[in-house]
């Protein structure tokens, strides 16, 4: 039996600006999550998922292809991910078999809570490197990237990929999305396998070292939101108010690389100024687009944090889900966590997860 496990995310700054071309967003993985097995099977394949028995998906092959017994499934991400790992297994001589894939995921809870923690991220990612397992094919984290990234593109058609790379290197990442023009052009002219091996123009991931007194805390406002919806709405904003939208871009721009600097130099309060100054930024932008970024509880998480010396914003998209404050480590911050329960924010208790294979 092969398993593989890939973590879900949150991000910590420069969220819609990082959706275009080289702009800089700082991203970190936690210690939640997506976990794919895979078992040959003889007679049929099947996948299921713990979440969603009720809707475990069965199939067959005539030749190279998957042939689904039912059409309505929620399983958009992972045949995604099987579909173009395939692909990439026959480029490389392999022949195809039939197996039944299982997929657990810690990062919505029990009670089916959704956190907005990138899950559909994480179980890409877990999906493509359990199949390359199962196939016993090697593949770096940068061609792992890469593979997860066109696979999530795919379906969700927009969003930075900034998830998928959470995901893949772990802990906490200097991110900058690839040209998406170019990839949608090389795809017409390259294989999967040149398209991975080639340098992707604009792309950059870094791991970054936080300062030892860095503590991250993450509130959950109990109020899912839709990441593509939300970004597909600023991207209405950006042609109406072009001017706007550009000087939020610089601004962002020069909030994250003045924020990469003190993590260089383990410097926490230039960590949080710059914190408290993407939080403006991202008021501002809602503010010209008409889109609620940060919602009424969000705005109390993150100002009661600042009423303990932090530094608090929304996470990703905004409009409900998580926030994060940094504070320093060498406060007690119980304070702090009964004041949000008291607001009806949850802390979760969740840690930085760093990849190590």
């Amino acid at each position: 039996m092969i398993k593989a496990q890939a973590p879900g995310k949150l991000y910590i700054a420069g969220e819609y600006a990082v959706v275009e071309t080289g702009l800089p967003a700082v991203i970190v993985a936690l210690n939640q999550f997506v976990t794919v097995t895979i078992e040959k099977s003889a007679d049929f394949g099947s996948i299921v998922s713990k979440q969603y028995q009720e809707n475990s998906l069965y199939w067959l092959r005539q030749g190279d292809e998957m042939v689904f017994d039912n059409r309505d499934n929620p399983f958009h991400y992972i045949l995604s991910a099987i579909h173009l790992t395939e692909k990439y297994v026959l480029e490389a001589g392999k022949h195809l078999s039939l197996y039944h894939l299982h997929i657990n995921s810690e990062l919505d809870s029990a009670d089916g809570k959704k956190y907005g923690l990138g899950s559909s991220a994480a179980v890409t990612v877990a999906t493509i490197k359990a199949l390359l397992a199962y196939y016993q094919l090697p593949l770096t984290k940068d061609k792992l990237y890469k593979l997860a990234a066109i696979a999530h593109l795919d379906v969700q058609g927009n969003g930075s990929l900034g998830d998928i790379a959470a995901s893949v290197y772990g802990g906490w990442i200097a991110y900058q999305a690839f040209d998406r023009d170019w990839l949608q052009a090389m795809r017409r002219e390259a294989s999967l396998a040149e398209l991975l091996d080639l340098d992707w123009p604009q792309l950059r991931i870094e791991l970054l070292t936080p300062p030892e007194n860095l503590q991250l805390m993450i509130g959950w406002t109990g109020s899912p939101a839709s990441t593509s919806q939300l970004v597909d709405k600023i991207t209405i904003a950006k042609a109406k108010k072009r001017a706007a939208y550009q000087n939020f871009l610089q601004q962002s721009t020069a909030c994250l690389q003045t924020m990469i600097t003190g993590f260089k130099q383990k410097n926490l309060a230039v960590i949080q100024k710059q914190i408290k100054r993407n939080r403006f930024l991202l008021q501002q932008l809602s503010d010209f687009s008409h889109v609620s970024i940060e919602t009424p509880l969000l705005k109390k998480m993150c100002n009661l944090a600042e009423d303990f010396g932090g530094a608090a914003k929304s996470s990703g998209a905004g409009g409900g889900d998580c926030g994060i404050a940094i504070l320093d480590a060498n406060q007690p911050n119980h304070k702090l966590v009964a004041n949000w329960q008291k607001h009806g924010i949850e802390q979760l208790a969740l840690s930085v997860h760093n990849v190590t294979w």
